[in-house]
């Protein structure tokens, strides 16, 4: 059984209203200076980048029962076979009053880092999925 997770859809669609929303504001605010309207499009063209990736690559894990498939770089993927795979962990932390959730899959030579939105699902339910596919007791 093959399961995946992705990006939600919405995140590149509230990205790409991000970008347009600077490339406005700075035809809006830069009275002239070139610094500003240069700064308000690098930051759409990163923002924009940003988005592109989500569309063309949306699927951010899978699992099956041969092992975990990661992306890795801007659109590679990299296959981790189990016996590849150390440790499979979420790291919970509080921040600014909300409780911030890191998947951690530890390959030995590489860690792969997933939250929520990279995966539109808890990070904890996805460690059990993972955990369980792996036929490991949480």
């Amino acid at each position: 059984m093959q399961r995946e997770w992705r990006v939600p859809a919405l995140v590149p669609v509230v990205k790409l209203i991000g970008a347009a929303a600077l490339v406005g504001l700075g035809l809006l605010f830069a009275e002239g200076d070139r610094v500003r309207l240069v700064l308000a499009a690098a930051g759409a063209v990163a923002l924009a980048g940003w988005a592109a990736r989500d569309l063309l690559v949306p699927v951010r894990l899978a699992v099956d029962p041969t092992g975990i498939t990661v992306v890795r770089g801007l659109a590679g993927r990299h296959r981790l076979p189990w016996d590849a795979v150390e440790a499979i962990t979420v790291d919970r932390r509080p921040r600014l009053g909300l409780s911030a959730e890191i998947l951690e899959i530890d390959a030995g030579d590489s860690l792969h880092l997933y939250g929520r939105y990279d995966l539109d699902a808890p990070p904890g339910e996805v460690a059990e999925a993972l955990r369980a596919a792996h036929g490991e007791t949480p």
